[in-house]
């Protein structure tokens, strides 16, 4: 009796896997055809008995199934998926080098090419979803590729999808994603340009061949403290200050020379209201980088919103001296200046009319032109280097008026009556 229960079950097992062996025949019988629609049913089919194949049979049927989700690229993105899952198995199963190993390889990087066809195209008009999707599906396909997968996240934050970017990028910080690449780098002699190429390979090509000079290579800057950020500010946008300052706190930690994530960290302390946290460590990031316009003139924000004018006026000369063609720290400086103006006011109203309040009104008054005609420089500077800065044009219109410099009155006004016709 035992034998012949054998032998039953033996023939139930052959009779499945001569069905799945049909259906997997059909399948690829429809593929030949592109009719994928079939494919896919046969495929389904089958799917039910491949828990009880052999090795063999199993990478054949996911290799027959990963063709009929791709559909030659035209399946859906949920096909996509599927057909990536299955190519995928087909190495789990027959390892690197089985039967299939050569095909799926060339399937696999025809489908990464258009996944980052599609994904560059998306990108080009702005359709982050798609685009970070397509750079997805790309890693997907190549693990060792975390490029796409830094790509897809990036694309994700600009598409205000933070849920995705959020995924991504602890994928990216669990991985020890880093982001440091190497870029081939040659001159365009036709154009005295550089450019850079994809591999070594294709620069040395074009340089043997004439077209470009100077072959060299060079390291692409971290993308670590970016994507630390990007993970802090998620968190920060979902109400997750906690989150948010541990993920700073961990890079911090990790990189402690890093005056970027010291920038970063500070941005987000001045976000969540904490002002002398964001001084504190805007001051610790000057220690290491002295010579950064930006972090003086984030102090004098900071200076001058605490009324430490003279502070203030410090940080933005020191910006200025370090970067002359910073428009923000002219204005600034200019805003600052004026903003002492109010308390003069303020004196020269509350005078009265004996003799000795109109001397001290008069002083008062020159006080005023003073701070005028310190202020001229800063707002010339500002609209010489922002030609199209209305307000600055406007403030400059009324210094003139004030100090009684018709001329420049009115050639002021009529560059305002331009930028004000132009904005019409």
């Amino acid at each position: 009796m035992k034998k012949q229960i054998i032998i039953a079950l033996a023939l139930l097992v052959s009779s499945f896997s001569f069905s799945q062996k049909r259906e997997i025949r059909d399948a690829e019988k429809a593929i030949k055809k592109s009719n994928f629609a079939e494919a896919k049913s046969a495929i389904n089919a089958a799917e039910s008995l491949v828990g009880n194949a052999d090795d063999k049979l199993k990478a054949q049927f996911y290799y027959v199934k990963g063709q009929a989700f791709y559909a030659n690229g035209t399946g859906t993105d949920a096909d996509m998926d599927v057909a990536i899952e299955s190519l995928n198995k087909v190495a789990e199963v027959e390892g690197k080098n089985g039967k299939y190993s050569k095909d799926v390889q060339e399937i696999k990087q025809g489908m990464i090419n258009s996944f980052l066809t599609k994904a560059n195209a998306a990108l080009e008009k702005k359709n982050f979803s798609a685009s970070s999707s397509g750079f997805e599906k790309a890693y997907k396909m190549s693990k060792s590729d975390t490029l796409y997968l830094y790509y897809a996240a990036a694309t994700a934050v600009n598409g205000e999808d933070y849920e995705t970017a959020l995924k991504h990028y602890e994928e990216l910080k669990n991985l020890g994603y880093v982001g440091v690449e190497t870029e081939y780098i040659a001159t365009n002699k036709e154009t005295n340009e550089e450019e850079a190429f994809p591999s070594k390979a294709m620069m040395d090509i074009s340089v043997k061949s004439g077209t470009h000079v100077a072959p060299t290579t060079r390291k692409t800057e971290s993308k670590q403290a970016e994507i630390v950020r990007n993970v802090a500010l998620i968190y920060m946008n979902q109400g997750n200050d906690e989150k948010a300052l541990e993920a700073m706190k961990d890079a911090r930690a990790a990189n402690p020379d890093d005056a970027s994530l010291i920038i970063s960290e500070a941005n987000m302390q001045l976000k969540m209201g904490n002002r002398d946290k964001f001084k504190t460590l805007i001051e610790e990031a000057l220690i290491k980088d002295p010579n950064n316009p930006e972090l003086l003139f984030n102090l004098g924000i900071v200076a001058a919103e605490g009324g430490e004018v003279e502070a203030a006026k410090g940080y933005y000369e020191k910006a200025i001296k370090i970067k002359p063609d910073y428009a923000d720290v002219h204005n600034n400086m200019a805003v600052l200046i004026l903003s002492q103006e109010q308390a003069i006011i303020e004196e020269m109203n509350a005078l009265g009319s004996s003799a000795a309040d109109n001397k001290k009104y008069d002083e008062l008054k020159d006080e005023r032109s003073k701070l005028y005609e310190e202020a001229i420089p800063y707002l010339e500077t500002t609209l010489k280097l922002r030609p199209t800065d209305l307000q600055a044009a406007k403030t400059l219109v009324n210094i003139y008026s004030a100090l009684g410099n018709t001329a420049k009155q009115k050639e002021m006004k009529a560059k305002v009556d331009a930028l004000e016709s132009g904005q019409n």
